[in-house]
């Protein structure tokens, strides 16, 4: 089992950037496949970005790609999400997540087997 703790939100001017980190406990962190979602108020949650357990693979959506970026660190246990140039429809609870032993990158909620209680992003314009 993997809890994960998500930590780096906040408010921010459009234009700016954020950090997020998402830290996991448990010895077998480099087993999970990670992602970060988001769910805005009265939308559903979507999809942000994932990465292999390894790292070499990464997968973003468009609304964010080339301003995001994914990342980890195995021996920490962590995993970031480096947000820049950011928006006002930015402005989301980031939640991350993990998949057990993905055979591919997931983009979809019920992929994953693992959540945490998500940390609040607010860009104003």
């Amino acid at each position: 089992q993997v809890q994960l703790v998500e930590s780096g939100g906040g408010l921010v001017q459009a234009g700016g950037s954020l950090r997020l980190s998402c830290a996991a406990s448990g010895r077998t962190f480099s087993s999970y496949a990670m992602g970060w979602f988001r769910q805005a108020p009265g939308k559903e949650r979507e999809f942000v970005a994932a990465i292999s357990w390894s790292g070499g693979s990464t997968y973003y959506a468009d609304s964010v790609k080339g301003r995001f970026t994914i990342s980890r660190d195995n021996a920490k246990n962590t995993v970031y999400l480096q947000m820049n140039s950011l928006k006002p429809e930015d402005t989301a609870v980031y939640y991350c997540a993990a998949e057990y032993k993905a055979a591919r990158l997931g983009v979809t909620v019920r992929q994953y087997d693992y959540w945490g209680q998500g940390t609040q992003v607010t860009v104003s314009s």
